[in-house]
């Protein structure tokens, strides 16, 4: 990922302002809302560090849990017919319906890219 930071489990985008001339980002996937600016991509690099540890240590100071980003479910909605599709599939397969679309996923992700 050359677009993105990643640090702790959590990953951070990379921006540049060509106004300011800086480098600027924030943390992605969560809905916490955390930023983090740099000069250079060394400075911004630690920044984006920084700013993972400072958010993980205020949400221990205010005893609350942080946002962990992707945890491992999502809504999908494909529309009435191909849902019907996909749960006929899975049926017929024995198979769950979050199997079918969780097979579906790796195999299309894990296709070379074209």
């Amino acid at each position: 990922m050359n677009n993105m930071l990643e640090y702790r489990g959590y990953l951070g985008s990379i921006l540049y302002s060509e106004e300011d001339e800086t480098f600027h980002g924030r943390l992605e996937f969560i809905r916490d809302l955390v930023t983090y600016e740099g000069r250079n991509a060394k400075s911004l690099k630690r920044a984006f560090r920084d700013a993972v540890d400072d958010y993980l240590m205020f949400c221990e100071e205010q005893g609350r849990k942080p946002d962990v980003p992707l945890k491992g479910s999502f809504n999908v909605r494909p529309g009435r017919e191909l849902h019907r599709r996909a749960m006929l599939y899975a049926y017929r397969k024995g198979m769950s319906l979050n199997a079918v679309v969780t097979d579906a996923l790796r195999r299309l992700l894990d296709a070379p890219v074209s």
